[in-house]
């Protein structure tokens, strides 16, 4: 991978462990995750109207991840109610790198170096000493189940984006459609609140659109990456975001215990540059 490919997915990184403190940090996350959703819906608007079409190609794929993002909304949902920042961003964003190398391989033999390799399994291991630093293994089962589902839907868009972005033809038309597809997020949140009479909180959606804005940015930088960079390293790299999650868990959370945070963080980053000196 090269250096302008790291930087761009290291940035996308700080930027998607951001938006999801924003989430596990609000009082309200259904709103927020519907503010999120709304951003993404304007974005994918915008996107559409200044690009070419993506090609028939690639619309399956568009499809495909669409639907695995409605059940992303409500796995991250249960999981931030159940589990902690440090506990579920680790654990589900640690299956995904090796799901997604290995369903890039099955899909389009997309192969990885031997230090790419290791540098994904450095990576892995760091995520995995992160994911039980609040005892994880003693956690709420539930909290577990769900965070390792969150991964595997994670992994399954991740692979049907990184084909359908090089399908396309147009990777910001692309992302735009996939944006817009998540407007009946937005509507089917709003509708739930309205129904059972939750009041509007206006504080609390600027949070989310701030979150969207946030995350939006992050997985186009991420599909932009995806169109000249190996799938598997770059979805690997980008989870060092669980190094962000984790200080900020330590510093705004108050999270503990620190020093084994920061020994899986060297691991994470070990692991990051050696998939960097790989490319």
């Amino acid at each position: 991978m090269s250096a302008t490919a790291l930087s761009i997915v290291l940035f996308a990184a700080f930027l998607h462990a951001s938006w999801n403190a924003l989430v596990k940090g609000a009082n309200d996350r259904a709103l927020t995750l519907a503010g999120v959703a709304c951003t993404h819906t304007l974005v994918g608007i915008v996107m559409i109207a200044v690009s070419a079409p993506p090609a028939q190609a690639s619309w399956p794929m568009i499809a495909t991840s669409s639907i695995v993002h409605f059940g992303y909304y409500v796995l991250l949902f249960q999981a931030y109610r159940l589990g902690d920042l440090s506990q579920v961003y680790p654990i589900s964003r640690g299956v995904a790198p090796a799901l997604v190398a290995i369903g890039a391989y099955l899909a389009i033999g997309e192969r990885l170096t031997g230090s790419e390799w290791l540098g994904l399994a450095l990576i892995t291991l760091g995520i995995g000493v992160l994911s039980i630093q609040r005892g994880a293994a003693k956690a709420d089962r539930r909290a577990i189940g769900v965070a390792i589902l969150l991964g595997v839907s994670i992994a399954a868009y991740s692979v049907a984006d990184g084909i359908g972005v090089r399908w396309s033809g147009s990777s910001t038309g692309y992302t735009g459609w996939l944006f817009l597809f998540e407007s009946p997020v937005v509507l089917g949140i709003l509708a739930w609140r309205k129904r059972n009479g939750t009041p509007f909180n206006a504080k609390v959606f600027a949070m989310g659109l701030l979150g969207g804005l946030f995350a939006a940015v992050a997985y186009g930088l991420v599909l932009y990456v995806k169109t000249f960079a190996p799938i598997g390293a770059v979805s690997a790299v980008r989870e060092s975001s669980v190094v962000v999650a984790a200080l900020i868990g330590v510093i705004v959370f108050g999270e503990r215990p620190w020093r084994g945070r920061l020994v899986a963080a060297a691991i994470v980053a070990a692991g990051v540059s050696m998939m960097a000196v790989a490319g």
